[in-house]
């Protein structure tokens, strides 16, 4: 038995932020059924908002990231601007920005300031290098956490330049970051009937993904390299080439490596003494890999799937985006490509929410809004501003 509220439900998150990292978590908090009032400049917006690809005009990266939000324009600068801001304060929970460290406060607007209008607020602020520390003013950008973390240090292949990931890993890894702070600081208050402020780095994020690669070097004194797909801690487990692409294959025990070699018809690689154990087999990778490739290259990739999953070893093909989106467990039995209605860019796609609740789904209820869309409905309603008075505060430049 389903509800149809959200497991987020009644909590009031003012969203400031912008581009990637704050926006992926209140996206997920709104798909989880909080109310989110995204507030922007206004004329101008969000950065995403000029960021494609487009349709119809409209930012698909835009449309993504910022689904079940109410879009308002506040001028933070002006003094009625910034009065509007803090009696939305008074009736939220959450306040999210991603500004760089002292913003807020020259603002008069830092955690401290709204703790003094409403103690239960919580305060999360996302930036580069947090909000502590002789780095904190420094500019943080996706890129930025990834270098300084040493996430592009050991990433790409041996002998190669270091390589920032597919994706803006370390804007996403901050935005999870930021969504589990203020969850654990909304059960906290449950308990004290008192907001905290959740200050969530961007490079810190990158530096506690890095697990085994930061213990290697802290047990080993051995600085990890770059290494290509391959794995530091067992073997094989590694891309390998077929006949017509690339495929991952996961041994990650001893058992699931006499397994492979059944799959492979090759008993006498599981006796080979240089790939006995884990450890064998990580000191001999190089010696091993061209051994599975001469058996993967003479295959598919679909046989050697066939194969190597039939022998129950953990395997995958590489799949491009267009495979991923047309891949009936991916985009369908779990959803990860959902249809959205937009008044302005049509009928059109975005990705789905990637946390499944038994009891209270996630679920995309309404578009992007334009900006300053719902001023009237959440000014008006919330604040008890009539037509006139909205009309007044846009013409004097507060909204």
């Amino acid at each position: 038995m389903t509800h149809s509220e959200g497991a987020l439900s009644g909590l009031r998150v003012l969203d400031l932020t912008r581009v990637l990292a704050g926006p992926f978590c209140t996206m997920m908090m709104a798909d989880m059924g909080a109310e989110v009032i995204k507030i922007e400049e206004a004329g101008k917006g969000d950065d995403t908002r000029q960021m494609g690809p487009f349709q119809n005009g409209e930012s698909a990266y835009y449309m993504n990231l910022n689904r079940n939000k109410k879009g308002v324009t506040l001028n933070l600068k002006h003094p009625r601007g910034k009065e509007l801001f803090l009696g939305l304060v008074r009736r939220a929970d959450i306040v999210v920005e991603n500004y760089r460290p002292g913003t807020m406060e020259k603002l008069g607007l830092g955690y401290e300031d709204l703790r003094a209008v409403n103690p239960r607020i919580i305060y999360a602020a996302i930036s580069g290098f947090g909000h502590t520390g002789r780095y904190r003013m420094r500019p943080g950008y996706d890129i930025i956490s990834q270098a300084m973390s040493g996430l592009m240090s050991t990433t790409g292949w041996p002998g190669g330049e270091p390589t920032r990931t597919g994706t803006a890993m370390g804007d996403v890894l901050g935005g999870l970051s930021a969504a589990i702070g203020i969850l654990a600081a909304v059960h906290s208050r449950g308990r004290t009937g008192l907001g905290q402020k959740v200050d969530v780095a961007l490079v810190d994020s990158c530096v506690a993904s890095l697990e085994i690669i930061n213990m290697i070097y802290l047990v080993e004194g051995r600085v990890p390299a770059r290494i290509g797909n391959r794995y530091e801690s067992t073997y094989p487990y590694d891309s390998f080439r077929a006949k017509d692409g690339s495929l991952v294959i996961g041994t990650a025990n001893d058992k699931l490596w006499r397994s492979l070699c059944s799959a492979m018809e090759r008993p006498d690689l599981a006796e080979d003494p240089r790939f006995l154990t884990v450890k064998d087999r990580v000191a001999h990778h190089a010696e091993l890999k061209p051994l599975i490739e001469e058996w993967t290259t003479t295959l598919t990739v679909d046989e050697v799937y066939a194969k190597v999953d039939g022998a129950g070893v953990p395997c995958a093909p590489i799949l491009s985006i267009d495979q991923v989106v047309a891949d009936p467990h991916i985009a369908g039995d779990r959803e990860m490509f959902v249809p959205v209605s937009h008044p302005k860019a049509g009928e059109t796609v975005i990705t789905g929410s990637h946390i499944k609740l038994s009891d209270t789904p996630s679920t995309i209820r309404t578009p992007s809004p334009a900006l300053g869309e719902h001023n009237a409905s959440v000014l008006g309603e919330l604040l008890g501003l009539s037509d006139a008075e909205l009309a007044a505060l846009a013409d004097d430049g507060a909204i």
